[in-house]
């Protein structure tokens, strides 16, 4: 597939060193042009290009950016193919973000993203630490492979979806819809927690709405403490045992 990928943080810098080793054509943009891409983002065969090239004849498109940043791409994708998949990986964050009025009100952030695009989003890798994802990759069958929630709407762009989840080395489960997203959001059960395929299905039942913004929110506040302490680690471990404490 000719992939165009916006963003190159840390998911999606994973993205683009991983799916070339698929086969995957694979262009990748950042905010301030291709000649400041760090090396290792293209060392696997990716290019570097503008935002505008990464979205020009390409099958899917991939935004991986703060969700304060999602409206201004709007323009970037109005001439963009109809049934071209457009996948985002981002979580709303209001310390980085800003308070967003809708999603403040509890809008499904996957929808707010939909709106401000005017077009159909799929959710996925939204919901694993991004060191998880650069090193925790694994063959289909291995029993610690960590699977990945995929929620959108149009059901062949979900079908891409999950099948690029598997390519970069984590078993895809099929969340629903986007108005469903919500269940693998900041503070859901499946959020960053490291769950198998046959841990997610559960784990996403069980999340409760109303108190995905405080959970969220509470591992921020540890986070940020912890982070204070000259002797403390904040390693994917570490993020991941107190997400599994406060969320599961």
């Amino acid at each position: 597939m000719r992939i165009g990928i916006i963003g190159a943080g840390n998911i999606g810098a994973t993205l683009a060193r991983r799916l070339p080793t698929k086969g995957h054509d694979v262009s990748v943009a950042n905010s301030r042009g291709p000649e400041t891409l760090d090396p290792e983002v293209t060392s696997t065969g990716a290019r570097g290009v503008t935002a505008a090239e990464a979205v020009r004849d390409v099958d899917v498109v991939v935004l991986s950016i703060p969700q304060n940043k999602i409206p201004d791409l709007a323009p970037l994708l109005a001439d963009l193919p109809a049934g071209t998949p457009v996948i985002d990986t981002g979580n709303y964050y209001p310390a980085r973000d800003g308070e967003i009025d809708a999603l403040e009100q509890g809008q499904v952030e996957g929808e707010w993203v939909s709106e401000q695009l005017g077009r159909p989003v799929v959710k996925a890798w939204n919901a694993i630490l991004a060191g998880r994802f650069a090193d925790a990759a694994r063959e289909p069958g291995d029993p610690e492979r960590i699977a990945i929630p995929v929620a959108g709407g149009d059901e062949d762009a979900r079908r891409v979806a999950l099948s690029l989840v598997e390519d970069t080395g984590f078993d895809a489960v099929d969340a629903g819809s986007i108005e469903e997203s919500w269940r693998q959001q900041p503070g859901s059960p499946v959020y960053c927690t490291s769950l198998t395929a046959a841990e997610i299905p559960a784990a996403l039942a069980a999340a409760q709405r109303d108190r995905l913004p405080r959970r969220r929110d509470l591992a921020i506040a540890v986070i940020t403490d912890r982070a204070q302490d000259p002797t403390g680690t904040v390693d994917a471990d570490y993020l991941t045992a107190l997400n599994r404490l406060l969320y599961l």
